[in-house]
């Protein structure tokens, strides 16, 4: 695979692993041609995962956290440049409409590359995480998974018209945690009639999504996005939009 555009490390992230540069070298092995070193953004203290509780992080340590992590990558971009082109960005994470002013602080603040756009909370609460957290999210949407996905998508819709990320990190995450994550979206019409709205808006303003196969490793049949939605047609996105990103 010459590009991946969507990278953790366990330097810097609580749920990945190896050090930024260990990771930089496995891709270089791998014969890849461009790397994004995408770490997540930090979080205001209400949102931080049970994980990171655990380990008695605060949100003033996860901006010191990324703060190294940016002066790493810059780093590393500079001392493997003859090998790869790397490019030093950040997942966002879009959790409620104050995230709006925050993202873009931490863009303009750290003069990234490039950002991915993600939507891993709903109604506040962890929807990947497992499967009790997942349980909560679906009781505040109403009790039905329908309920819950079209929240989903409707969040994720204000995050991509406030923000227009040129990735759109695991477009259907919400499936991960669900009682029947290989579920047929198209057979709940109005949960449907959201991605496709979605996927429009996506290609009018130059985006893509990712094919991110951490799915698979977690049990799913498909990677995020699913075929069902990578083949709908309303998902064209330009020869442009990927060119940007090599």
């Amino acid at each position: 695979m010459p590009y991946s555009h969507h990278s953790h490390s366990g330097q810097f992230c609580a749920h990945a692993r190896d050090t930024l540069e260990e990771v930089i070298e496995a891709a270089i092995v791998r014969g890849m041609k461009v790397l994004a070193l995408t770490e997540h953004m930090p979080r205001e203290q209400q949102d931080l995962y049970p994980e990171e509780i655990d380990a008695e992080y605060s949100e003033k340590i996860l901006h010191e956290i990324f703060a190294r992590y940016h002066v790493e990558a810059r780093r590393l971009q500079k001392v493997h440049s003859s090998s790869m082109k790397i490019l030093v960005g950040v997942e966002v994470d879009w959790i409620r409409p104050s995230s709006r002013a925050f993202i873009a602080r931490l863009i303009s603040d750290f003069h990234l590359d490039l950002f991915i756009g993600s939507v891993h909370h709903v109604h506040g609460i962890p929807i990947d995480y497992n499967v009790d957290l997942y349980g909560k999210a679906l009781s505040m949407s109403g009790g039905s998974n329908k309920d819950l996905f079209e929240d989903y998508f409707d969040l994720q819709y204000d995050m991509l018209t406030a923000l227009k990320p040129p990735i759109v990190g695991h477009f259907d995450l919400i499936r991960l945690k669900s009682n029947d994550p290989d579920t047929e979206f198209v057979k709940m019409a109005g949960v449907w009639k959201k991605i496709q709205r979605n996927l429009a808006f996506i290609v009018s303003y130059g985006g893509i999504l990712e094919l991110n196969s951490a799915g698979l490793r977690k049990g799913l049949k498909e990677p995020y996005p699913n075929a069902e939605i990578s083949k709908a047609r309303e998902y064209r996105p330009t020869h442009e939009a990927a060119k940007m990103l090599t």
